[in-house]
């Protein structure tokens, strides 16, 4: 049964909920691996066979290839339920590791990276079905899950942060394999513990409401913002270590763009804690408008000051607004989205923001390439600007959401 938790919620007491610290400490195990794996790759096929650009073919068919299988693995997870579905596909992906770190080690042929990395694309989006959890056990009352939601995103940002600089250590301190390896670990350990939490996971929807999430009014706008949003992600990655690169210190790139992170994670934690004020819908331009604004700082940064710590200050304050605005978005997903169908409703979020990274990075690197590493900052201006501009056009205030799993809650 859903359990409310007392108004002004705070972090302490969404965990005085039974089962939720059990819960977000497996998830929290299964997902740091998101951050470590497309890093341990690179470094343990770039290291074995010589060529980086391998590696980047390898990691981008694995991108390529989540983007397609999310959605459909989500959609069993809301079928059948979190426990039945996401044991098998965290084994399928593990098996997907190891079966690449093999590869890698033994010489097989190129063709067999491309397959074994594919095989990663099952991994359950753990963040997604977290949300979904604490959508369920906070029914009703949307201050809390507001503050749930908030947190879920600045640990979102804390994995990403401290996962690529996990890899590296492993890979650089041990041997090239040994990143690969613990991610797989780290994986089907969390899944384990946190599909034992049966009593807090969702019920299963074997016949959902309605149909898919992207015909559901207002959610194919909100996945173009995630493009846009990723988009910016991807391209300020890249630019950062090209701009890292060109000034001679590429090891410091990425401490640098740990520092975003970092921004965001702290934004994200005090967001939540600030009561919602007004319609989710007018929040997200507010935030889309500050991310706007804020990602000019880099661009500024490298064009007139033209050192690493000077980047990276801006760039943490950058980061400061992307928490909040993906916080307001994917609330948005959980209100629009139909009954049943949450976790493919988040999943699709999740493949906008993979294509979005995607595209990002590949405009960011030929910028950077063909104009200068301080011009590819103006693409994460460009996208954040884009994705405000589509806000701004078609996000409409609804006065009813369409998902029961996600009301406005009781007023004082």
């Amino acid at each position: 049964m859903p359990r409310r938790t007392p108004q002004q919620p705070t972090y302490r007491r969404l965990f005085t909920i039974p089962g939720t610290r059990a819960f977000t400490a497996g998830n929290l195990i299964a997902r740091l691996p998101a951050g470590m794996f497309s890093v341990s790759a690179v470094v343990m096929i770039a290291g074995s066979r010589g060529s980086y650009a391998l590696a980047g073919a390898v990691t981008a068919t694995g991108l390529a290839a989540t983007a397609l299988a999310a959605p459909w693995i989500a959609r069993l997870i809301d079928r059948h339920g979190q426990s039945r579905t996401a044991l098998p596909a965290t084994a399928v992906a593990a098996l997907g590791s190891l079966t690449l770190l093999l590869c890698v080690r033994y010489g097989a042929p190129d063709w067999t990276l491309f397959a074994a990395y594919a095989a990663t694309a099952t991994t359950p989006n753990t963040g997604g079905m977290s949300r979904a959890r604490w959508a369920h056990l906070l029914d009703g009352d949307s201050e809390a899950l507001h503050t749930a939601n908030s947190f879920e995103q600045a640990a979102d940002e804390l994995c990403f942060m401290l996962g690529p600089a996990l890899a590296a250590f492993l890979c650089g301190t041990f041997f090239p394999e040994a990143g690969t390896l613990t991610g797989a670990v780290l994986l089907v350990t969390g899944t384990l513990i946190y599909t034992a939490q049966r009593e807090t996971q969702p019920p299963p929807s074997p016949t959902p409401k309605g149909g898919s999430p992207l015909r559901s009014p207002g959610i194919p706008p909100l996945i173009a913002g995630f493009v846009a949003t990723g988009a910016v992600f991807g391209s300020m990655e890249v630019g950062t270590l090209a701009y890292a690169d060109a000034a001679g210190q590429r090891a410091a790139g990425g401490a640098v763009l740990a520092l975003q992170a970092a921004g965001s994670c702290a934004a994200g934690l005090l967001y939540g804690k600030r009561k919602p004020t007004g319609p989710p819908e007018r929040r997200l331009r507010w935030c889309l408008l500050a991310m706007s604004a804020l990602m000019s700082l880099p661009l500024l940064a490298a064009s007139t000051l033209g050192s690493l710590p000077a980047l990276g200050t801006a760039l943490l304050l950058a980061g400061m607004a992307t928490a909040p605005t993906m916080i307001t978005a994917m609330t948005l997903v959980q209100h629009r989205t139909p009954e049943g169908r949450l976790n493919e409703g988040m999943s699709l979020a999740v493949t906008g923001l993979l294509l979005g990274i995607a595209c990002g990075s590949a405009t960011g690197g030929w910028v950077a390439e063909h104009a200068s590493p301080t011009a590819g900052f103006a693409v994460p201006m460009a996208a954040a600007t884009a994705a405000t501009a589509t806000a701004l056009l078609t996000v409409r205030r609804r006065a009813v959401p369409p998902c029961a799993a996600v009301r406005p809650g009781p007023h004082p």
